[in-house]
């Protein structure tokens, strides 16, 4: 019971989460991304118009975060660089496209975003390709 409520961490465990965190953040966006790139025709009228930049190219910059870049988290390979296109889709879902309502319709993207600023700041950790490759 000590060591349940100890203020302590250990590295192994800290690792571990880590691991467990990118993973499941990378298979579980993976699953959105991949919806988008089966279904690419049927969304690119209607997708969410991101800075003017067009519905298509919105669309691809999406995928290419959700599907492409989790798939990078998977492998804890070049992982920061990784989370950064999903740091910035999940901020413009939470603060664009559902207004900032991270109680109702945004909670998921909030969540999310959340998790990829946690693997942002701390790493893969060292169950990770880019530990070991030495990056």
């Amino acid at each position: 019971m000590k060591k349940l409520l100890s203020t302590k961490y250990s590295q192994g465990g800290f690792n571990f989460s880590m691991f467990i965190l990118r993973v499941t953040l990378g298979v579980l966006l993976t699953s959105h991304g991949y919806d988008k790139l089966v279904h690419f025709a049927e969304m690119k009228g209607h997708f969410f118009n991101f800075l003017g930049l067009g519905s298509v190219v919105s669309l691809c910059l999406a995928i290419f975060a959700e599907f492409f870049c989790s798939l990078f988290l998977i492998l804890g390979l070049f992982t920061r660089f990784a989370a950064i296109p999903i740091v910035i889709m999940m901020g413009v879902v939470v603060f664009m496209v559902t207004h900032g309502q991270i109680l109702g319709p945004g909670e998921r993207g909030a969540i999310y975003l959340a998790a990829a600023l946690t693997v942002l700041f701390n790493g893969p950790g060292k169950i990770s390709l880019d530990s070991i490759l030495g990056k």
